[in-house]
Parts: C-alpha cells; sequence; structure tokens
C-alpha cells in the first residue's frame, strides 16, 4: 500500500499520522510506503505520477487536500490499482462532476473520514458554555481554504453558533493552519475588539499563534483547539486550552484495517458503506488528556490494529475502530 500524505515531512500532526498507519501496518503484516506531498499540489501530483511510473501498488491511499483527488483518480484511471480516499473526500461538488466511489472512477472503492462537522460543532458548543449565558464576542481561524476538513469544522461551529443568539463571530481568518500565520493576524485583530473572549481554531498550531498574540497584548482569552500534539495536550492539562478535540490520528491505521479485510474478500462496504464517517473525534478533558500524552510518548502506543479487523471478527456489522482503550 502507498499513502499519498499532503502533509510537510516534518509536519508534527503528518508525521504521527503515518507512524500510526505504520503501527497499523505492523499489525497487520502490510507493506506501507508513505511519500510526503509538502502541502504543495504539484508535489502531491508529482508523488502520484511516480507511484504510477513505478511497481503499482494494490492500494493507494489519497487524500484530497486542495482538491486534489478527481486529478488522483483520473491519472490512475487506467490502471488496476485500487484507490481509497482517506481523511478528506471529494465534496459534493466534485462528485456531481466526477462521481462517488464505484461509479465512474470503478477502481475508487471508498473513503474513510472523521467527524470534523461534529467537532467543529462540540468545540465550539464546549467554547461559547465558557461565556455562561452571557453576551461574547468570538474569533475563529480556520486552515486552508480549499480543505474539506476545515470547511467541515467551520460548519459545525456555524452551528453552535446557530444556537447561541448571544455570541457573535467578529471575524473567521484563514491562518492555513500555520502557528505564524495566526499569530500574525491575531496581532493586528485582537486590539479592535476589546471585548473579545473566546477563539475557535481548527487545529492546535493556529491555536497557539493566538495565545502567543493575546499573551503579548496582556489578554487572557478562551481557547478551543483539535490535534493531539505533546503541547496542545499539555495546555489542555494546564488549562490554558479549556477546550480541545482529538482522536482522530488513528484515522489512518483504521483505513489499513479496512483495505486489508478487503484484500483478504470482506469488502468494508458490508460493513457500514463504501464511504464512511469514523466518529474518532471526540472532546478530551485533563485527565484525558494526561493519558494520552502518556501513552503517545511511547514507541508503541499499544493499540494492536488487528482487533477492529472483520478478518478477526467475521460477524461483525460496522467498524468501531476508535481511541477508547488508549483512555482506560
Amino acid at each position: 500500500m502507498v499513502f499519498l500524505n499532503p502533509g510537510y515531512s516534518d509536519e508534527p500532526f503528518w508525521v504521527a499520522y503515518s507512524r500510526y498507519m505504520q503501527d497499523a501496518a505492523d499489525d497487520l503484516g502490510v507493506e506501507l510506503r508513505v511519500l510526503y506531498g509538502q502541502r504543495d499540489n504539484a508535489r502531491i501530483l508529482d508523488n502520484a505520477h511516480q507511484v504510477l511510473a513505478g511497481k503499482h501498488p494494490d492500494y493507494l491511499i489519497f487524500v484530497n487536500e486542495q482538491f486534489t483527488g478527481p486529478e488522483i483518480l483520473r491519472l490512475f484511471e487506467d490502471s488496476e490499482v485500487r484507490l481509497f480516499a482517506l481523511h478528506s473526500t471529494l465534496t459534493p461538488e466534485q462528485q456531481a462532476l466526477a462521481g462517488g466511489s464505484r461509479e465512474r472512477y470503478r477502481h475508487w472503492l471508498g473513503s474513510l473520514v472523521p467527524n470534523d462537522e461534529e467537532a467543529g460543532y462540540l468545540m465550539a458548543r464546549a467554547l461559547i458554555a465558557l461565556a455562561d449565558g452571557k453576551p461574547a464576542e468570538m474569533l475563529a481561524f480556520t486552515g486552508i481554504k480549499q480543505t474539506p476538513s476545515a470547511t467541515l469544522r467551520v460548519a459545525g461551529m456555524e452551528r453552535a453558533l446557530a444556537e447561541a443568539p448571544h455570541v457573535r463571530l467578529q471575524q473567521m481568518l484563514y491562518g492555513e493552519w500555520r502557528q505564524q500565520r495566526a499569530y500574525e493576524q491575531a496581532q493586528a485583530l485582537l486590539p479592535r475588539y476589546p471585548n473579545l473572549n473566546l477563539v475557535w481554531a481548527a487545529n492546535d498550531e493556529m491555536a497557539f499563534g493566538v495565545m502567543q498574540a493575546a499573551e503579548e497584548q496582556g489578554r487572557r482569552l478562551h481557547y478551543a483547539a483539535l490535534n493531539n500534539s505533546h503541547r496542545v495536550l499539555q495546555a489542555r492539562i494546564e488549562r490554558r486550552i479549556e477546550v480541545l478535540a482529538s482522536g482522530h490520528f488513528i484515522l489512518g491505521g483504521c483505513a489499513l484495517v479496512m483495505l486489508y479485510d478487503h484484500s483478504r474478500g470482506l469488502d468494508f462496504a458490508e460493513r457500514g458503506g463504501k464511504d464512511q464517517v469514523a466518529s474518532l473525534l471526540r472532546l478530551i478533558d485533563d485527565k484525558d488528556a494526561e493519558r494520552l500524552l502518556t501513552r503517545l510518548d511511547q514507541d508503541d502506543i499499544g493499540l494492536d490494529f488487528r482487533t477492529f479487523s472483520a478478518t478477526q471478527r467475521p460477524q461483525m456489522s460496522r467498524y468501531a475502530c476508535s481511541i477508547d482503550s488508549l483512555l482506560r
């Protein structure tokens, strides 16, 4: 199997993401190769061309980062490589043109994405609750515009805001997932909003950028963030970040389980559908953060991905990949 990782090869989230995929591959006895796209469309597509030109893998796993999915599907249309969308799949608009999985592109088997919309909603709802029903002002920081996961998290945030008329969203900014970018934006914006007290960020890096600017300006704000880095888990333990969503870091490993079963004649489409949403993202309290920090700091986090496989449990009706065991 080959994974076209869209991230930087030194980006903590995507490096860890690949590490947990390798953990799953080792458990399952699967050969995995990871190619980093360095958050560059041309590089991502160059990596796809490299795979096509070389010895073909049985499965190619891709992410619809910056909407590159349709081009990858077109590229492999005449090959026998089976494709799988991970983390973010084609948008409804893209599927209206290209078709869904197992339609026009017959070797596109399906997809597995996290519950991004729900996560954005839960984060915003918990953040809003910190205002205790009083009028409040919020800033929101999201990732890159052409990233489906960012769009879904924002949709969840907007759903929570619609339920809270006492909270006003002053601005939503594209922090591009980066601390420095969010820091520069917050430096300029915070003085404009002296009454602002809530910050919703679609990942941890952007939350830390805003926090840095706020601390320099002597402001104390409430933060909601999403991720599983050592730094953000520690910040949740210390309650410098009061709302944290996490859990999607094992999504790639869960996808390998599904493809492993497929390779053995157990089609995941019969166990939850060809396109699945994994309810991995959840709110993490300080005790959960302590447990995760301990487990994720270890070389082997102690999660046996075989336990999620239909090969091990042929009677199971749905996949239930989760971090439950890491929180016990």
